[in-house]
């Protein structure tokens, strides 16, 4: 294999498919990135066997030649000093040269390094995936809908399915959910099928796939193609294949969790209240659970307090707006609520409280597409 490729497109894609390779496989192939060299161009590929990321660099992109194809060939070196290496290179171009028993010689500028390599045989081919469920939907959207759910996903690995956000559609709509059974994020949209009755359910994707791909995803309305099938998830972004394996095991039915009737409900400043709670948080954040106490006052008020016993206490109010209901009094998780908080784009909130040791919601007032629900800490 003997290849020249523009250094700054070599770094770039080198830096996507290395978010696939994992320093802690048991499996020595997979430390590596493939490079295959073929007349159409180059492919680079990542995995660690869950996740796999293929991305293909063609030999000229809007009539500008990007690679020279000397010779055909291919190659796996070590993700962890060849993504170092392409990075730090001084030249214009890189010169990648395979020679007997694969050695590989990477030439930039004045500088050369030989990295030692691994046969390209041994390394597993990506899966085959059937295509009959296809949807679209535009990279800045789908980034979205990451930022706004996957924070809610479950770190514990006693219930892995909750480790992952679930798809599933419904009437032509995409719902996303994330939950880790304490708090939950709930994102729609509206989907792009050419298969009108485009129907799947119980498809729960990686927490930590989706926060790799939300990195490769651009701030562009360009559509991504997503491919579902039994275990396997592939997004296709332009020349960019991202592959994912499902997580087992039935997703909770979150539909019937989110309350319909409300006790009390009113509109506070998004800014405002995230400002608030983390000063609350100084206070509470030594506690195992962040608690923060929130009590509605008459005259469109809350009061919000935290205490600690060894430290002191903080107490502030804050005016709300369309206050509805009856007073009440809850204590929450304030970490949690001030993830919710930080992914809403709306300027102002809607809390809706059904009682003091029940669910409680929390909406853009904005938007009625997603919706953060909360459990209540008991305090006593």
């Amino acid at each position: 294999m003997h290849v020249i490729i523009e250094r700054n497109r070599m770094v770039h894609d080198v830096q996507h498919v290395a978010k696939a390779v994992s320093s802690r496989t048991t499996i020595p192939i997979l430390t590596g990135i493939k490079l295959v060299a073929d007349a159409n161009g180059l492919t680079l590929t990542g995995s660690d066997s869950d996740l796999s990321i293929e991305s293909f660099i063609p030999k000229e992109e809007n009539e500008r030649e990007i690679v020279q194809i000397e010779q055909a060939g291919s190659i796996v070196l070590q993700s962890k000093y060849f993504a170092e290496i392409v990075k730090k290179l001084p030249g214009e171009t890189i010169e990648i040269q395979v020679h007997d028993q694969f050695a590989a010689t990477i030439r930039s500028g004045s500088s050369v390094f030989t990295l030692n390599g691994l046969d390209p045989e041994e390394y597993p081919r990506l899966p085959q995936l059937k295509e009959d469920l296809i949807f679209s939907l535009p990279q800045d959207m789908l980034r979205n809908i990451i930022r706004q759910t996957v924070f809610a996903v479950s770190t514990q690995e006693t219930r892995p399915v909750l480790t992952g956000v679930n798809i599933e559609t419904e009437n032509g709509e995409l719902i996303c959910t994330a939950t880790d059974s304490h708090r939950l994020a709930m994102r729609k949209t509206k989907i792009d099928s050419q298969d009108e009755g485009l129907e799947f359910k119980n498809v729960v994707i990686p927490g930590k796939s989706l926060q790799e791909l939300s990195k490769i995803l651009e701030d562009t309305s360009d559509l991504a193609e997503i491919v579902v099938t039994e275990n396997q998830i592939l997004f296709k972004l332009g020349n960019l294949l991202f592959f994912s394996r499902l997580l087992e095991g039935k997703y909770p039915v979150t539909s019937g969790m989110i309350p319909t009737q409300f006790k009390t409900s009113f509109v506070v400043k998004t800014k405002e209240l995230v400002h608030t709670l983390e000063r609350a948080m100084l206070l509470s954040r030594e506690a195992k659970n962040n608690v923060i106490n929130v009590k509605t006052l008459g005259d469109n008020q809350i009061e919000i307090t935290s205490t600690s016993q060894e430290i002191g206490k903080v107490t502030e109010k804050m005016a709300t707006d369309q206050f509805e209901g009856d007073e009440i009094r809850i204590s929450f998780n304030g970490k949690n609520i001030l993830d919710a908080l930080k992914v809403v784009d709306s300027d102002e909130v809607q809390i809706f409280l059904t009682g003091a040791m029940s669910p409680f919601v929390i909406r853009p007032i904005d938007s009625d597409h997603y919706l953060h629900l909360f459990s209540p800490v008991r305090t006593y």
